[in-house]
Parts: structure tokens; C-alpha cells; sequence
């Protein structure tokens, strides 16, 4: 797992920002500086080189400088501003690093000075993107860049321009970020230095990998790669040989990410930048655990453990240790590799990143999955779901809440056209009164005229109801489906099994056989290693295909609910007992031969399923529908930990006077094992995860 890399885009990107804004932020100050005194300008150009990678040693020396550019001019003092909120940064010091950039803003305000305003602001969104605000931060960079571009300060435009690109890159959207890259690459050739052309070109180089277009990513890393030679500085070859282990990683080129690598480490090492040399030494860890060479994955995560506990930096501290947890359990030291895992894990915990504990939750299953500890995947697996569940939930009241308000925007637009047109008949009808004073014979045509104005509104405010009664209905539509694969979502499944009758659905068919209803849950096997090896785009499109494939294998009568991130859930009424098992097997085979095609790339997934008849009846009393649910989930971890591509089914329960059915819940394949609960098991019929160019 990879210090930049776990939560891929995102912390990579804090690097790069953070790397683009060391390596740059002080030429700006260094332009508007000119008429600093001279040994006060010498010492603020020799810490501002150093504040480019080595902030930690920089910070001291600007602090005991401050009240002497305080006092020397409104320039100088701007200077050190914004050379302490780079440092503040460097260091991790989120807190005075924010307070410091408010008063660099306030200092601009002050002097009527954009270019300290937009370098305030982009400190700030920095700081924000940092603090996991992308909407705040966004905002905060596109008003610097309004700011900026009324300067004719190079470096500043510069820098702005490429956050501004990449703000655009994370909301999404690729073509606008690569247009305003593309742009700002243009300005930087005609009008910046060797230093400039470098912090462009590694950006594009870093969105051509976003956008999966690894050789113009590599090609615009070689041009950076000759503009660097020109500085003659070892920081800026680290930073770029940093871009070139992202991109040679992501296609698959471990010798040569590997190679550029070491060799920014040794840069990294050479010039003291102790934070970007714990950051490497977990990528070298992370590198050598993906070529199964697990002796230096262990030797490089402790040397980056020692080396992040020197500097107090918990995140990349817990990277590592993940690592050496991954490299101690390939090794067969399931002790000391739990013991590692658990570590890291309880550091994303509280910090409250949930994203990344998701994601090193579901590592941490495969890992003891390999290692053959299946409880302990099981129990690893739970505790992803529950938070993946989690996660689903809260983007899915996001969107609710922004439908919310672009539908609560609309109804307020109507309302303020009604007012105008109401005044409007106000104003017609004082202006007829007026008339009916002055002119008596004109009294018909007016009154004729105000008929014709109210019978046009009057068709105006039903056409505006008609409208508005459809669209209640369009939000009544999207508060029951789920709006990327249009199947019903958990909150209609829960209405509706509120009201649902368990003792209406069992009967007999035309062939004398019980009829029962019965629940399927699914999980898409490897759902992370799709999203992780052809991107969100990819499963996306697994996801919808899927929700098709299940309405053409199931009946129209059938439920089918997408229950959350990767898994779905299907309720079928009045369906014959014994035939469950082949509903199993039609869902295990039908949906492992759909293939999906996405950019070229031919994808074949498969599920893992839980099923049981509804309503189930230990004892002859019906669970409730919400723990017969959770003993299908049950069943479907089973499923998961016994090889994938297969369904666990709950058939019944058997000897139940010696146990209890909060004893079946706790461990289900226990209580199989031990007699208690009848279950079948249906194999699927093809390969587990399959993809073709």
C-alpha cells in the first residue's frame, strides 16, 4: 500500500499541491520583494530555497525573522506571511498555517494588493483540500485564480493555474482540466522559466494518468525531465522521478517504478526532505509487496515506521504499518501481521477517514483470505461492509438533499414569476379603472381586454400546476430508485416490508407443492480490484449491466434492490420451495457469462449470494424480516469465505430446542456445522473474474 497511492487521486494530489506549492511559492515573493533591504532579502532567499523541501528546518528561521520584516516594510512582511503558511503546511501545522494564510488575505485587503489575497486563498484551499472540504476548497483556488490573473506576477499565474485545472480534475471533470492545462502550459512557454515548465508538465503528466492515457502522461514527464536538468535541482528530479513511479505503477511497470523510486529517495535524501523520504520509503515497501518480494517489503515498511515516527507523521506511520502487516501475513506470521494491520487501522479510525479505512479494511480480508485465516477474513469483510454501507448511505441523502434544493430552487423561481404577473394584473387594473373614468364608451374593449389578460393567466397558473405535479411525481420516482442503476433502493425495500404480510405468501401451486417467498442478497466478487485496475467508470458499468441482467433472470414480479455500493437484493414472492436452489444457479450462471464492454476491455464478474425462503420460522415463531435479512448476509460471508462464485442457502432449522437463535446469528457456519441449521450450498459454473482487450 502506497503512501500516495491507497486513496489513490486524493492523496497523491496533497503531495503533488504541497510539493508544487514548496517548490514554487517563494519566486513570487521574490519578484514583488525587489526593494527589501539587502541582508534581509540575501536571508529570505536562502530560506526560501530551503522552505521548498525542507520545511521543518525552515519554520524556525522565518519565525525569528518575523518581527524584523514586520518592521522593515508592508513588503517585506508579506513575504515572510506567505513563507510561514508554506512552512505551517510543510509541517503538518494545519491550524496556524490557516490563521496565518487569513492574515496574508487580510495584509492584501489591507494594501490593495491581489497578488498576497490570491496567494492567501490559495494556501487556504490547500489547507481545505487537506481537511477533506473539495467543495471549499475548489472555491476557495477559483477566486484566487480571479485575483491572479489581474497580476502580472508569472509564477503566481502559474501555480493558480495549475490548482485551478486540477480542482476541475476533481469534481470530474477531465476535458476542462486538460483544456486549462493545455492553456496554462502555453503561457508558461511563452512567458516562465525552466522551473514553471517543470510544475506544468508534471501536472499534465499526472492528469494524462487519471485520464488513462499513459503515454502522453510519460511523454510530458520526459519534456519535464529536461526542463528539471536546466534548474539544476535535486528536489524538482525528486519530484518528477515521484510522478514517474505513479505512472509506470499504474501500467504495470514495477522494474521501472521501482527504479524511479530509488532514485528519487536518494535525491529526497540527498538534499534532507525527511517528509518526502518517509513517503517513498512506504512506496518502495508497496512496490516490493506487489513483486511478491516480501523481504524488502518488510525491510523498507520498518525503515519507513522509524522514519514517520521520527517526523510525528501519523498517516504515513500507518501506511507502513499496514504493509508490514500485508509482508508478515504473505509470510505466514499471522500474529505479527494482525498485530500490524490493527495498528494502521486504528490510526484511519481516528483521524475519521473512512474511505481510506474502507479500503484497507478490504485489503486486510484479502490478505487473510490468502493466508487461509477465513474467520478472520469473514469478520474483516463485516466490518468493510458495515462501513461501506455506511458511506452509501450518506452519499445517497447528498443527493437526495441536492435534489432537494434544486427542486426547492424551482418552485421559488415559479413563485417569483406569479408575483410579477399578479403586479402586472394590479397595474392593468388601475390603469382600467383610470380609463372607465375618463373614457365611458371604452368601458366594453377594457373590460374585454381584462377578460382576455385573466383568462391567459389563468391558463399560465394551471400549466404551472401541471408542471409542478409532475415533477412531484419525477421526485417521488427518484426518492424509490437508485439513480445509477434505476432499481429500487433500501428505503423502498424497507417501506415495503414494513407492510408486508408474512403469512399471506405461503400457499400451494397449480402442482400441489408449498409455495414461499424467499430473499437473495448478492455481492459482485473482486468489486474493489475492478474500480482499483480500470477505474469507477468500469464499475459503474458492472454495476448496471448486473441490474439488467437480473430483471431479464428474474420474474417482473420479483423485487430487485440495490442494497448498497456492490450488493443487491432480490424479494420473490410465491415461489416453490425446492426451486430456490435453481433460482441460485440461474443468478450464479447468468450474470458469470454477461459481459461487459467498457473502453475497449471485455469484463466478466461474478457474485457471491445468500438466500433463504421468508418468512424463516425457528420454533414456529417468524423472524422479523430484518434479522431474516442479516441471516442471509450471513450467508453470503460464508459464500465469500469459501471461494466466491457460490450461494449459501438457509433452508431451515433442525435440533433448535438445544440452541437459540441469537446463538445461530452470532456464528451461523457454526451452528450448520453443529446440526442446527439445514443449509444448501450451489456452486457457480465459470471462471471467477475474467477481462479480454
Amino acid at each position: 500500500m502506497q503512501a500516495a497511492r491507497k486513496s489513490r487521486q486524493p492523496r497523491r494530489r496533497v503531495a503533488t499541491l504541497l510539493a508544487s506549492l514548496l517548490l514554487s511559492a517563494s519566486c513570487a515573493w521574490a519578484q514583488a520583494a525587489a526593494p527589501l533591504a539587502e541582508p534581509l532579502a540575501e536571508r529570505l532567499a536562502e530560506i526560501r530555497e530551503i522552505n521548498r523541501f525542507i520545511p521543518e528546518r525552515a519554520l524556525p528561521m522565518l519565525r525569528a525573522i518575523q518581527a524584523e520584516a514586520g518592521a522593515a516594510s508592508a513588503e517585506a512582511n508579506g513575504e515572510v506571511l506567505s513563507q510561514l503558511c508554506i512552512a505551517y503546511m510543510g509541517v503538518g501545522r494545519l491550524a496556524e498555517a490557516l490563521a496565518t494564510c487569513d492574515e496574508l488575505i487580510e495584509f492584501g485587503r489591507r494594501t490593495n494588493n491581489n497578488g498576497a489575497q490570491a496567494k492567501g486563498l490559495l494556501g487556504k484551499g490547500y489547507i481545505k483540500y487537506r481537511q477533506k472540504e473539495l467543495a471549499l476548497s475548489h472555491e476557495l483556488v477559483w477566486e484566487a485564480e480571479r485575483l491572479a490573473l489581474t497580476t502580472d506576477d508569472i509564477d503566481l499565474r502559474v501555480r493558480v493555474g495549475v490548482s485551478s485545472a486540477e480542482s476541475y480534475a476533481e469534481d470530474g471533470n477531465f476535458p476542462l482540466s486538460l483544456e486549462k492545462t493545455q492553456a496554462i502550459l502555453a503561457y508558461t512557454r511563452q512567458h516562465g522559466g525552466p522551473v514553471h515548465l517543470v510544475i506544468v508538465l508534471n501536472s499534465l503528466a499526472r492528469l494524462y494518468g487519471q485520464m488513462r492515457e499513459f503515454d502522453k502522461g510519460f511523454e510530458a514527464l520526459a519534456e519535464a525531465t529536461e526542463a528539471a536538468v536546466k534548474t539544476n535541482s535535486p528536489g524538482r528530479m525528486a519530484t518528477l522521478k515521484a510522478s514517474e513511479y505513479g505512472l509506470a505503477v499504474d501500467t504495470g511497470q514495477l522494474p521501472r517504478a521501482l527504479k524511479a523510486q530509488t532514485l528519487a529517495l536518494e535525491l529526497q535524501r540527498k538534499i534532507g526532505a525527511q517528509s518526502l523520504v518517509v513517503r517513498s520509503l512506504v512506496n518502495m515497501a508497496d512496490c516490493y509487496l506487489k513483486m511478491r518480494d516480501y523481504r524488502n517489503a518488510k525491510a523498507y515498511s520498518l525503515e519507513a515506521i522509524e522514519a514517520a515516527q521520527r517526523i510525528n507523521d501519523d498517516v504515513a506511520l500507518a501506511t507502513a504499518r499496514v504493509n508490514l502487516g500485508q509482508a508478515y501475513l504473505s509470510t505466514g506470521q499471522m500474529a505479527e501481521g494482525k498485530r500490524s494491520f490493527e495498528a494502521g487501522l486504528a490510526v484511519y479510525e481516528k483521524t475519521g477517514d473512512k474511505p481510506e479505512l474502507q479500503m484497507v479494511l478490504a485489503e486486510y480480508g484479502e490478505a487473510l483470505e490468502r493466508a487461509g485465516d477465513y474467520a478472520g477474513a469473514v469478520a474483516a469483510y463485516h466490518r468493510e461492509r458495515g462501513l461501506s454501507n455506511e458511506l452509501f448511505e450518506k452519499r445517497r441523502q447528498k443527493a437526495l438533499l441536492e435534489l432537494q434544493e434544486k427542486y426547492d430552487a424551482d418552485k421559488k423561481q415559479r413563485q417569483i414569476v406569479l408575483l410579477e404577473r399578479e403586479n402586472e394584473i394590479k397595474s392593468v387594473e388601475i390603469d382600467n379603472r383610470r380609463l372607465q373614468q375618463r373614457v365611458w364608451w371604452l368601458l366594453a374593449a377594457v373590460f374585454a381586454l381584462a377578460s382576455f389578460v385573466v383568462a391567459l393567466l389563468y391558463r399560465k397558473v394551471r400549466h404551472a400546476n401541471a408542471q409542478l405535479f409532475l415533477k412531484n411525481q419525477e421526485l417521488k420516482q427518484q426518492s424509490v430508485r437508485d439513480p445509477l442503476t434505476s432499481l429500487y433502493n433500501r428505503r423502498h425495500f424497507q417501506d415495503f416490508m414494513r407492510g408486508h404480510r408474512n403469512e399471506e405468501k405461503r400457499g400451494a401451486g397449480t402442482s400441489g407443492e408449498e409455495m414461499v417467498s424467499a430473499l437473495f442478497l448478492m455481492d459482485v466478487d473482486h468489486f474493489k480490484h475492478i474500480n482499483d485496475t480500470w477505474g469507477h467508470g468500469a464499475g459503474d458499468a458492472v454495476l448496471i449491466k448486473i441490474a439488467e441482467s437480473l430483471r431479464e433472470i428474474l420474474r417482473e414480479t420479483d423485487m430487485i434492490v440495490r442494497w448498497g455500493g456492490e450488493e443487491f437484493l432480490a424479494f420473490l414472492p410465491s415461489i416453490p420451495q425446492s426451486g430456490l436452489d435453481e433460482v441460485a444457479r440461474r443468478l450464479l450462471n447468468g450474470i458469470s457469462a454477461t459481459s461487459i464492454e467498457f473502453q475497449g476491455t471485455t469484463l466478466n464478474v461474478n457474485v457471491s449470494i445468500g438466500f433463504a425462503p421468508y418468512p424463516l420460522a425457528p420454533a414456529g415463531t417468524p423472524l422479523p424480516w430484518e434479522r431474516a435479512v442479516n441471516l442471509v448476509d450471513m450467508a453470503l460471508y460464508m459464500a465469500k469465505g469459501h471461494g466466491r462464485n457460490r450461494a449459501y442457502g438457509v433452508r431451515g432449522f433442525t435440533n433448535f430446542g438445544r440452541t437459540s437463535m441469537e446463538e445461530v446469528e452470532q456464528n451461523l457456519e457454526q451452528a450448520w456445522r453443529a446440526g442446527f441449521v439445514d443449509m444448501s450450498i450451489v456452486t457457480g459454473g465459470y471462471p471467477d473474474l475474467r477481462a479480454s482487450a
